[in-house]
């Protein structure tokens, strides 16, 4: 009997084992360890608070702040692995150090066009004591000031208690982005805090090449939404990076442009991985809850797989999406559309949020065979996507259709990672 390797793919809030033929395993990839000259990784806690001591590109946050000001600290939603918990008790610090009352600051929720989150999820995303303290709320794409149009023709408009704030302050995670290069930064403003209709029109350059993951320079999609968000005026930023536990690994804070860079840096140095050869099968997790909270989330995942495998290849995602798609307008695209091509055709007559996640996906499956572990969706009939029960059923297929000797890549935090092939 041939050998074989246990692997565990994060999969919801636990893990989904697969049994893989020790032979044809090219390897198991993940984001790289961070690494701390002079001894063991800084706790959490104090990752946050250093990087809020030296800033990059600008003062100290409560060098910027004074008495008086009306503060809005933008932080992401629940479909983000971002540990607003453990970033906000320090951003407050330093608020209070400036002598910033707490009735002065509101926590908004940028959800971009996601649903709103509920009290108590409010709560659980700020932690109880944040939650006691300060206003916490969520933004309204339909409660927004219009402030003018972007060189590109992108319609400014932002929720009003961000517009209306003295000092605005940024948090989010950083991690590759498949059309936006990479998260965090000038985000949380555009689309985290717009109208419907500026993050559609600045998503609909996603379609264009240059908007493609890990890129930063000459991305239309990053430079509009930088210009848009400096309409608005970003004071300070704090962004993370989390392991596949969601642990703080590295943290920037400073200007909004100069900070994100560095931090984008640090994200290339643990994510671009190397893989000696193309695999013919990809087996890949989204990295677990919340990015497999639905499939509007775990496409990610989807996006940066087919870069470790071959032309006609089998990507397995397992993605366990208990909210089911996610989306009303990328549902109907996918449950209503014949094939992957009547997608991409559909997407570039007219731009439609939600459906470009579609199109995301039928650019993958014009390519590569799909094979999808996620229960929250199985009942629905998917473009382009065959629903398997259990990773280890879809491996068993995808070996009889591509040969017992077919070499296997393993992704477990696949939306985390840019694989790199010679």
């Amino acid at each position: 009997m041939a050998a074989l390797t246990r692997i565990r793919l994060p999969f919801g809030h636990g893990e989904m084992p697969i049994d893989v033929p020790s032979s044809n395993l090219v390897g198991i990839f993940s984001p790289q360890p961070a690494v701390t000259a002079g001894g063991p990784q800084p706790a959490e806690a104090a990752l946050v608070r250093r990087a809020l001591r030296r800033p990059i590109g600008t003062a100290r946050l409560r060098d910027l702040a004074w008495p008086g000001q009306q503060v809005a600290i933008v932080t992401s939603d629940l479909t983000r692995p971002c540990p607003s918990h453990t970033l906000l008790p320090p951003v407050l610090d330093e608020l209070a150090a400036a002598g910033i009352a707490s009735s002065d600051i509101t926590i908004v929720i940028a959800l971009g066009l996601h649903r709103p989150m509920t009290p108590a999820e409010l709560e659980e995303a700020v932690g109880p004591s944040v939650y006691r303290r300060v206003r916490v709320i969520n933004h309204d794409p339909a409660a927004t000031v219009h402030l003018g149009a972007t060189s590109r023709g992108t319609p400014v408009d932002v929720f009003r208690p961000v517009v209306e704030a003295d000092l605005r302050v940024c948090l989010g995670n950083l991690e590759f982005h498949y059309f936006v290069g990479y998260s965090g930064g000038a985000k949380a403003i555009v689309p985290g805090c717009a109208s419907a209709a500026t993050v559609t029109a600045n998503h609909a350059m996603m379609v264009q090449p240059e908007a493609a993951t890990g890129r930063l320079e000459g991305n239309p999609v990053r430079a509009d939404l930088e210009e848009a968000a400096a309409m608005v005026g970003v004071d300070f930023v704090l962004n993370v990076i989390v392991d596949g536990e969601h642990r703080i690994t590295a943290a920037v804070a400073g200007d909004v442009i100069a900070a994100h860079r560095a931090g984008c840096e640090l994200v290339a140095q643990r994510g671009l991985v190397r893989i000696p050869e193309a695999a013919g099968i990809v087996i890949a997790s989204a990295g677990g809850h919340p990015k497999d909270v639905n499939l509007y989330q775990a496409q990610k995942a989807l996006d940066n797989a087919p870069y470790a495998l071959r032309e006609g290849g089998i990507i397995i995602l397992a993605a366990e999406c208990l909210e089911g798609c996610g989306n009303r307008t990328f549902e109907s695209w996918m449950t209503e559309a014949r094939s992957p091509e009547e997608v991409l055709a559909r997407i570039q007559e007219r731009f439609v949020l939600g459906g470009h996640k579609a199109a995301a996906i039928a650019r993958v499956a014009q390519h590569a065979r799909i094979m999808l572990v996620a229960p929250g969706v199985a009942e629905l009939s998917l473009v382009g996507i065959e629903h398997w029960p259990t990773a280890q059923v879809a491996l068993d297929a995808a070996l009889q259709a591509l040969g017992p000797e077919a070499r296997i890549t393993i992704l477990p935090q696949a939306a985390s990672v840019l694989p790199q092939v010679p």
